[in-house]
């Protein structure tokens, strides 16, 4: 399969139109027409919502230009009902009010022999799983278009074209949190060459990273990782409001110091990680994901499946993974736009003054479990509520459920979990 995959990537790099990765907060060709800009219906909204002319310069010669952008989650505020072999098995935890994220970005072109694109972004609370500290450089990168059929190529530290979870925003996620953060990291420095193709019925991405130049360790001890995407449409009317994505993506996760890890929270950034393999001697492990999402309307059904098949110094080589679905029923009819060039979904656009409102359920297994390694299983059901009262804001309500198979022993703890976003 993964040969297939790179085979695949290289056939339709000679027949692809130029394209390049969309920045989450832009509005897509596809999402153009649900934009209400009007002032009048942005002010009587019930919610108003101002747009920001001021956040973007542009030179008159057309030789630059610098868009910024904002993602702030201005507060979440969770809190756990745990019993008490959950307590045994990882830590009273503690209710906690947060503030979840605040990304600031600059974004735009320049010219030096050919035309350039850049992204910035410095960010409170990220979601940058190689550092403790509060503040970190979230991306820093630069992309040029190559040709028609080769496509873009991206520079810099950016994230890495594997799961549907990470290759989408958080922002733009139907549920609150990524469960499948076991598998994939955040942001990688390395290198990314993409396109969209077939009518923009398909997207391709390949991409090599590795950090020794930032982490200051040696080339020989950080790991090199590889990863490719592969999207198709197979389903596209009603403007993009029914369709079916598909997509299949690989990863080939280095070992750093000769160590794997994989670890991961129960959906939820404030709590401890309840599924932990520790530091497993190995030498590189070959993930695959499999994803799924179909939309209708107000109507959507997102699955995704990884499997890390590990290599280690027992020989024994054990596999891990882990999946979920995710249902969701925008009860005021709009739907989640998909944007073609990126493989994924945006965010859900408003259409009346009162706002969109969106259910959704979710189930996630995650299974840490096989042969040596003991990082435990971890099952858990979602039910949220998503009150997108214009453009820009976002406030929701989710509720967890999750039991936890680990120590040999079965823990269950519930989360409730509220959270206000905003997006420019």
């Amino acid at each position: 399969m993964r040969l297939a995959l790179v085979a695949t990537a290289l056939f339709l790099a000679g027949i692809g139109t130029a394209s390049a990765q969309s920045v989450e907060s832009d509005v897509t060709p596809e999402s153009g027409g649900l934009i209400r800009q009007d002032h009048d219906f942005a002010m009587s909204s019930i919610v108003p919502d101002q747009t920001l002319e001021a956040a973007k310069i542009e030179d008159e010669h057309d030789r630059f230009s610098v868009k910024f952008g904002f993602v702030v989650m201005p507060m979440d505020y969770t809190s756990f009902d745990q019993d008490a072999r959950s307590k045994e098995q990882v830590g009273n935890q503690q209710d906690e009010l947060e503030a979840r994220s605040l990304r600031l970005s600059a974004r735009g072109y320049f010219e030096l022999f050919r035309t350039w694109n850049y992204m910035i972004s410095y960010e409170y609370k990220g979601f940058d799983q190689t550092s403790e500290s509060d503040w970190n450089t979230t991306d820093l990168r630069i992309a040029t278009v190559l040709g028609p059929k080769l496509g873009t190529v991206t520079v810099g530290k950016i994230k890495e074209p594997f799961s549907y979870e990470m290759v989408g925003d958080a922002a733009n996620l139907p549920h609150h949190e990524r469960l499948m953060s076991p598998f994939f990291r955040s942001r990688n420095d390395g290198v990314t060459l993409g396109n969209a193709v077939l009518d923009q019925r398909a997207t391709w991405i390949v991409g090599w990273y590795n950090d020794w130049l930032t982490q200051g360790t040696s080339w020989s001890d950080s790991g090199n990782d590889f990863a490719g995407r592969i999207t198709a449409l197979p389903l596209w009317s009603d403007d993009g409001a029914s369709y079916l994505h598909l997509a299949v993506s690989t990863r080939y996760y280095g070992a750093v110091d000769d160590q794997l890890r994989y670890k991961g929270k129960p959906a939820s950034n404030v709590a401890d990680d309840f599924v932990d393999t520790g530091k497993v001697p190995g030498d590189h492990a070959w993930h695959t994901g499999v994803e799924a999402l179909w939309n209708h309307g107000g109507y959507s059904l997102l699955a995704e499946y990884i499997r890390a098949d590990l290599s280690t110094r027992d020989d024994r080589d054990p596999t891990l993974g882990g999946w979920y679905v995710t249902g969701s029923w925008v009860l005021t009819g709009e739907h989640r736009p998909y944007d073609r060039k990126a493989g994924y979904a945006r965010r859900i656009l408003p259409q009346g003054r009162w706002g969109a409102v969106e259910l959704i359920g979710r189930y996630g297994h995650v299974d840490l479990d096989d042969g040596p390694v003991r990082g435990g299983t971890m099952d858990g059901w979602w039910v949220g509520v998503n009150w997108w009262a214009n453009n820009r804001w976002k406030a929701s309500v989710g509720y967890g459920n999750i039991d936890l198979d680990r120590y040999e022993v079965t823990g269950n703890t519930k989360t409730l979990l509220t959270r206000l976003q905003w997006i420019y």
